[in-house]
């Protein structure tokens, strides 16, 4: 019998207490994700990482940390390996210097401090990847699609927009930090005076800083035809992301995040494509115009959601 293959996780959650890009719903989402991972995907508590920056966390979602949980996570890999991070907190864009990017931004989310991890840190984890050992990507921020650099799209952007809405009543935050926003934060911490963020972010994080930011370090990190690596995105790059408050405290959790738990629990053995279309759905049925977009292989899209048919049991 073949040996069962490792499977590892590591889990953001980022809240940003007391600051006025506050959200609410982050760390619970996955804190559910891990419960879910444990109890229907077989993943061991003890190779699931969380990083989240609840006041008692023992280590901060800050860019150079999180950078270290997936490099570890993505370096130890062997074959027939599942990886999975899942991300909840706020996204950017950042204005392209590419000719020819439909949007005209590249994606990033964005840490606790800022410290900005982009569609290049991203692509080189993919390139990374040990063959035969796959990267699901889950992330439930503004502005995610596209954020494995040249990832093939699959499900992608809808032609119908209509904004951020939902029927549920509740209080809907978007997870963007708009790219002046994010300018304004570092220029306020550095004492250069400059125009492009880049520059703002070699002086503050040196090399923790994301490869977009160092001097000509992506031009070798193309997409290196069909790979392991699988992007599902709470929303298009052009769009933005719910985080959902009842006003109840513990309550609160991310639109697409919640879809995507919604979806796991009610059938086991979906594919990535069956997960993102019947994720769509749910939130169609919920009241969002927020359209979650896969990136992957052919092949990839429809291999089975984190590796293998879910167990079926029941749980609160």
């Amino acid at each position: 019998m073949e040996a069962l293959k490792n499977r590892v996780a590591v889990l953001v959650g980022c809240n940003y207490p007391n600051t006025g890009n506050e959200l609410h719903g982050c760390i619970n989402d996955v804190l559910t994700m891990k419960e879910t991972l444990v109890k229907r995907f077989g993943f061991d508590e003890r190779n699931i990482e969380v990083l989240t920056d609840a006041p008692n966390s023992s280590k901060m979602p800050t860019g150079a940390n999180i950078k270290q949980a997936l490099a570890k996570m993505v370096d130890g890999a062997k074959t027939g390996d599942v990886l999975y991070f899942h991300y909840s907190g706020h996204g950017t864009r950042i204005p392209s210097k590419k000719h020819g990017h439909p949007f005209h931004h590249e994606e990033a989310i964005v840490p606790c401090d800022f410290n900005l991890i982009t569609d290049l840190d991203f692509r080189q984890l993919v390139n990374r990847l040990a063959k035969g050992a796959s990267l699901t990507i889950l992330s439930d921020s503004c502005h995610s699609g596209g954020l494995i650099d040249k990832e093939k799209e699959q499900i992608g952007p809808s032609s119908s927009q209509k904004g951020l809405t939902s029927k549920t009543g509740y209080t809907l935050t978007k997870k963007a930090i708009p790219y002046d926003s994010i300018l304004e934060h570092l220029s306020s911490l550095s004492k250069a005076t400059a125009t492009d963020i880049g520059t703002y972010m070699q002086e503050l994080f040196g090399s923790d800083a994301s490869l977009r930011f160092q001097t000509a370090s992506h031009a070798l990190l193309g997409a290196i035809g069909p790979d392991e690596g699988i992007l599902l995105s709470g929303c298009q790059a052009d769009e933005t992301s719910a985080d959902m408050n009842p006003g109840v405290a513990g309550k609160a959790y991310g639109a697409f995040s919640n879809a995507v738990e919604t979806v796991v629990r009610e059938e086991g053995g979906l594919s990535n494509r069956e997960v993102v279309v019947r994720a769509r759905k749910v939130l169609q049925g919920q009241g969002f115009d927020q359209h979650p977009c896969l990136y992957c292989s052919d092949e990839k899209a429809y291999a089975t959601f984190l590796g293998h048919p879910q167990k079926t049991e029941h749980y609160m």
